[in-house]
């Protein structure tokens, strides 16, 4: 993590200067667009679609009036099948921003989950104060109406961009707690994630068929026998049941009489 370009979703990665430069790492990842934001950004590969954004890495520098562009660009060449390299100069701040904001346009995720996700591919993501407080207020204040302008312009979204999200986010919660990066097998499953549709019985063999039928057989017998014994014990428990009530009776008889003799002493005693 860190080390070279990080894939953060499919088509999309987040690199430094050098990674934009490196033709080994642009070719292994089929790097067709470059995403290039810094004090100085300009076009270098001439084999590369580029979008140059130039800023500083300053809190005051404002980074939001770039969303929308920079969601479109990503968007378009990864429904086109390339994949988007976003860099700034060391891969950390800038281009971790800008990132995290199409994250955000393009899941229903806030920012603080956005921005952990990309850190789950890339630990060394940390944009500046000012960035992390201009993702705030995008995400309060404007994320909603981008999702819905996104959706219009691009109603077809083939991607399963959350759920790769969710997983980075398990990455980084465990790169946080063991200081290790989990691999794929390290993730959770859904409860019941490979059960067949239609139950078991297609892989069952024919004798765990026949140990199936077996049990269900005996147990119909046995349910039987016992709806019989519970006939005649409720048969049984009917009877004791009128006897008791008849004791209950005479017992709450002889306990009002008691109380009202109780009243009666106190009365008396109260005289």
């Amino acid at each position: 993590m860190g080390n070279g370009m990080n894939k953060i979703l499919p088509g999309l990665f987040v690199g430094n200067f050098r990674d934009a430069k490196d033709p080994r790492q642009l070719e292994e990842n089929n790097i067709t667009h470059i995403l290039s934001i810094h004090d100085n950004a300009k076009k270098i590969l001439k084999d590369k679609e580029y979008l140059c954004i130039e800023a500083s890495d300053h809190s005051d520098q404002d980074l939001s009036k770039f969303f929308p562009q920079v969601n479109k660009f990503i968007h378009k060449a990864r429904l086109e099948g390339g994949a988007v390299l976003v860099h700034c100069l060391a891969g950390v701040s800038r281009s971790v921003t800008v990132t995290t904001a199409y994250i955000m346009t393009v899941t229903e995720l806030g920012w603080r989950d956005a921005l952990n996700s990309v850190r789950g591919a890339r630990s060394v993501a940390n944009p500046n104060f000012g960035f992390q407080k201009q993702l705030q207020y995008y995400d309060s204040e404007h994320v909603v109406e981008e999702r819905k302008r996104f959706k219009r312009m691009f109603p077809d979204n083939p991607f399963n961009d959350e759920e790769e999200c969710r997983y980075n986010m398990h990455c980084y919660q465990q790169y946080i707690v063991t200081g290790n990066t989990p691999t794929r097998s390290d993730y959770p499953l859904p409860y019941k994630a490979y059960q067949p549709k239609n139950g078991n019985n297609e892989k069952m063999t024919d004798e765990e068929k026949e140990k199936k039928k077996s049990k269900s057989d005996n147990g119909v017998g046995e349910d039987e026998n016992k709806n019989s014994e519970r006939t005649e014990e409720e048969e049984q428990g009917e009877s004791s049941t009128t006897a008791t009530d008849t004791t209950e009776t005479s017992t709450d008889d002889d306990v009002v009489g008691d109380d009202d003799k109780k009243r009666h002493s106190a009365l008396l005693d109260d005289l």
